[in-house]
């Protein structure tokens, strides 16, 4: 029997958790869903990841409530991803920041890569009809921010590239918290469709240097104290690893993309079968994986009809 396309078979509600992960600083989780990170400052906050919709916008508004009644006044988006940035108008933010390259992307293919997830992601696009368009930053910047909220210093950095060409990072130095967006994942699968693997165990090196004593990963329970961010950045490197390795092998003996499709279910499945969203990004991570190790540097565009493609001939 067919599996169900990507996360079409998963509509069921996921339990949230909203962690302090530093004085003033939360994590936003839903079991593997898309998470969200809060920084409060002396006089307002910052929202790191909009979600996919103003509805589940407003449920990480509402635990914001639940500890601060200050304004949202910034909204970072750490790459452009539909699941990450289309509830953004909820927050009534003044400012949108996103890094130049992930401004660039949503240009190059913000539409398409809607389309694509509202495929993928049926129950997370519940209430996609308040959506009011693409989500354009405000503020861009190249290599680094930073913003003050009050006393409260945030740097907003461009570390390399990883989940995408785009990624930032957000570092708030007063308790050693970085916020990763999807570059970290904690049991949970990487989505590798529009990753840079040759980059990504760089980036994460340059994440572990400065040493957090928390952090907000993208996916997965929010990671507090040396044991669990050491654990969370070493198995997200070898969830990478364990992608790419195998089909670069391939490749190199002038394999198929199915031969690839079999070399890292072989590697993978034994080790994260079990995590969050696996079976839904393995055929978009092979599939990249395989374009890269024959020298494509810039992932092909997702669209409708080649995620049903890819789908069909891999995993369907």
């Amino acid at each position: 029997m067919a599996k169900a396309f990507a996360s079409q078979g998963d509509m069921e509600e996921k339990k949230i958790s909203f962690t302090e992960v530093g004085e003033g600083l939360y994590a936003f989780t839903a079991e593997g869903d898309p998470n969200t990170g809060v920084i409060i400052g002396d006089d307002s906050v910052m929202i790191v990841e909009a979600q996919a919709t103003p509805r589940l916008a407003r449920k990480v508004i509402e635990c914001v409530r639940s500890v601060t009644d200050k304004p949202i006044s910034h909204l970072v988006l750490t790459h452009y991803h539909a699941v990450r940035v289309l509830g953004a108008s909820a927050y009534g933010a003044r400012e949108i920041i996103m890094s130049d390259t992930t401004r660039a992307q949503v240009a190059e293919r913000g539409q398409e890569d809607w389309d694509s997830e509202f495929g993928r992601f049926p129950r997370l696009f519940q209430g996609h009809e308040e959506i009011p368009g693409l989500t354009w930053p405000t503020t861009t910047f190249s290599d680094q921010m930073t913003v003050y909220l009050g006393n409260r210093r945030v740097d907003i950095m461009h570390l390399g590239r990883a989940h995408t060409a785009g990624d930032a990072v957000i570092w708030v130095p007063d308790h050693e918290v970085m916020f990763t967006g999807d570059i970290v994942e904690y049991h949970s699968a990487c989505y590798c469709g529009d990753g840079h693997f040759g980059d990504w165990p760089e980036t994460l090196a340059n994440i572990a240097a400065f040493e957090p004593r928390a952090i907000a990963p993208g996916r997965g329970d929010a990671l507090v104290g040396e044991k669990m961010v050491t654990e969370a950045l070493e198995n997200t490197a070898d969830f990478v690893r364990s992608t790419f390795k195998p089909v670069e092998r391939v490749v190199a003996r002038g394999g198929t993309l199915k031969e690839a499709w079999d070399a890292v279910r072989e590697a993978c499945d034994p080790k994260f079968a079990d995590y969050a969203i696996y079976e839904h990004c393995l055929p978009f991570n092979v599939a990249r994986a395989y374009d890269e190790a024959r020298g494509i540097d810039t992932p092909r565009v997702w669209t409708a009809e080649r995620d049903r493609e890819m789908w069909d001939a891999l995993q369907g």
